[in-house]
């Protein structure tokens, strides 16, 4: 069987992942969509919380896993049997960075491959840390995040911007 992983921070989980997902899962078997506790992007969900906000958009995908992990992805891989690793690349910017990760990860584990995989091009702009950043100052829908997730982003950014606005 041909498993897949598509790790990240996922925090939020937006359209783009989703299209990425999607298109990994008709390539491959199985394909984990795996889930990172990477606290230098300031997550503003826990991991448990990502991977619930997560399984409620993925539930037609029958051959897609939601799970989380720690440490390296290599040794992950190697530990569910992947052979591959999903990267999604939006724009020129974002290789340098997936190339530099994809070379690490193969001087790791030879046997593990990055396939990067392009979301549709009205998600090319689309990141997790700008539809953080726009929710963190209004409740604007951007329409780049599922429902679920824009409420859930509504209501911690509502927490977050009360805290700051509290005097010390």
């Amino acid at each position: 069987m041909k498993k897949a992983i598509y790790p990240g921070t996922f925090d939020p989980f937006t359209y783009g992942h989703f299209d990425v997902l999607t298109r990994a899962a008709r390539i491959f078997e199985h394909v984990y969509i795996a889930v990172t506790d990477n606290q230098s992007k300031s997550p503003i969900f826990s991991v448990k919380e990502r991977l619930d906000l997560i399984r409620e958009n993925i539930g037609h995908l029958n051959n897609v896993s939601v799970v989380s992990f720690r440490g390296l992805v290599v040794d992950f891989a190697r530990e569910i049997g992947a052979k591959a690793l999903i990267r999604g690349l939006r724009a020129v910017s974002d290789f340098d960075y997936e190339f530099q990760m994809a070379q690490m990860n193969r001087h790791l584990d030879e046997c593990l491959e990055t396939i990067f995989l392009m979301p549709n091009e009205k998600y090319f702009f689309t990141s997790s840390s700008l539809v953080k950043q726009v929710s963190l100052y209004t409740d604007r829908d951007t329409g780049l995040v599922p429902p679920n997730v824009y409420k859930a982003l509504c209501n911690r950014c509502a927490t977050i911007r009360e805290a700051r606005a509290k005097p010390e």
